[in-house]
């Protein structure tokens, strides 16, 4: 029987130019690589990618000094091979033309203009790959009155709207709040890669390459999803309103009497277990509660009823009698708790690999679990140029090849 290590990957033979930095490009080629595809991470020379300095924490090198493997970088950066090339100088702009030549996609997140004025623009490479896949990641698109302005994740969370409808409402002193972390970055990632694997599919049918415009501004819109689409049906802005779901109740986290629990009741029949759970009885026929929409109307009313029914226990007793009764819930986790969780190991989310100079480290897994082919995880996320020699000798034999 042949082992998922030895099961070629869903991507083999697929070759990505990576020319991308900080989090959305490297989210989508880390998972692209994570599912056999050959990613070239092109890097400055000594500086690297701009997140290898995001620190503490770094991993040690032998002497105990920091290297250049900060724990932001290596998130994004799995099943990589780095070279170190100065896009400045000529030859720099010759081996990249190079690169792309022998690959199927070229990934970006440059100001628009900044590759074009190098003579590395998206028609300047198709001169010497006719059809490439090009994705250009970038704050606010290649059109439009913000296309100059440089947008990083926390502006983009900012001016996209999702810190407007995050953290608690006014009445509690509550003020906007940015996800804990890059989730605009990683967001645009996930679309980044399906438009590339959506534009290779296109080239595999038709031959014909294409240019991709991915904004961090754009992929943060599309995903306000049900809150944006609330407002376009209603003509209403939300607003912030804490754990609580706007169109479903109670679908929040409470407090317990010794920690926060989160409870998802989907629908009536579920919330007419749930008050028999936290011995609340006479709320299944209150006719403030009868429907969802009537217990989202009456949320305050709700919120503080449960809330003194869930205080007589511990959340750990609750998520127990809960899930006895069909009732999704689950105690807050910190992060600690979640990397430790027995679940989350055995869902092999959490990985085992080791630096080339035998740094051991511990990754986030990645979450798909393909039968016929499994992701591998096979080269721990490389120091800058550690790869030179290796990327080096494939464009030689590729070139070579070619010219035979």
């Amino acid at each position: 029987m042949i082992s998922d290590h030895e099961k070629p990957g869903s991507l083999e033979g697929l070759r990505i130019l990576d020319l991308s930095r900080i989090l959305a490009g490297p989210t989508a080629t880390q998972l692209l690589a994570d599912l056999g595809a050959d990613v070239i991470k092109v890097e400055r020379p000594r500086a690297g990618d701009d997140t290898r300095g995001w620190g503490p924490p770094f991993v040690m090198n032998a002497d105990g000094s920091d290297s250049d493997l900060s724990a932001y970088f290596l998130s994004a950066n799995r099943n990589k091979r780095s070279i170190a090339i100065d896009l400045a100088s000529d030859d720099g702009v010759t081996l990249i033309k190079r690169l792309a030549a022998i690959s199927d996609v070229v990934i970006e997140n440059y100001k628009p203009g900044d590759l074009a004025r190098r003579g590395l623009g998206y028609d300047d490479i198709r001169k010497v790959k006719p059809d490439i896949v090009w994705c250009a990641i970038s704050g606010f698109g290649q059109t439009g009155p913000y296309a100059d302005r440089t947008g990083y994740d926390f502006l983009i969370q900012a001016m996209g709207g999702i810190m407007s409808i995050t953290g608690d409402n006014d009445a509690n002193g509550g003020r906007p709040v940015k996800v804990g972390l890059g989730i605009a970055d990683v967001m645009c990632g996930m679309y980044a890669t399906v438009g590339i694997l959506a534009a290779l599919r296109h080239r595999d049918r038709s031959g014909e390459g294409q240019y991709i415009d991915l904004a961090l501004y754009d992929a943060q819109v599309a995903w306000l999803i049900n809150a944006a689409t609330n407002h376009l049906v209603s003509g209403k802005t939300p607003g912030r309103i804490g754990n609580r779901h706007p169109n479903i109740a109670p679908y929040q986290t409470f407090a317990t009497a010794d920690g926060e629990i989160a409870i998802a009741v989907g629908n009536d029949q579920q919330f007419a277990r749930f008050c028999g759970v936290i011995e609340t009885p006479e709320l299944i026929d209150d006719e403030r509660f009868v429907r969802n929409r009537d217990r989202v109307l009456n949320i305050d009313t709700l919120d503080r009823l449960v809330t003194e029914a869930l205080k007589a226990d511990t959340a750990e007793n609750w998520e127990r009698r809960l899930i006895a009764a069909e009732i999704p819930a689950g105690r807050v986790a910190t992060i600690d708790q979640v990397v430790s969780n027995p679940h989350t190991l055995a869902r092999e989310m959490v990985v085992n690999m080791q630096t080339e100079d035998g740094q051991a480290l511990r990754l986030l897994g990645n979450p798909l679990k393909m039968s016929a082919t499994p992701v591998r995880f096979d080269r721990a996320p490389p120091h800058v140029d550690q790869d030179r020699d290796d990327v080096l000798q494939l464009l030689h034999d590729i070139e070579t090849r070619a010219g035979s």
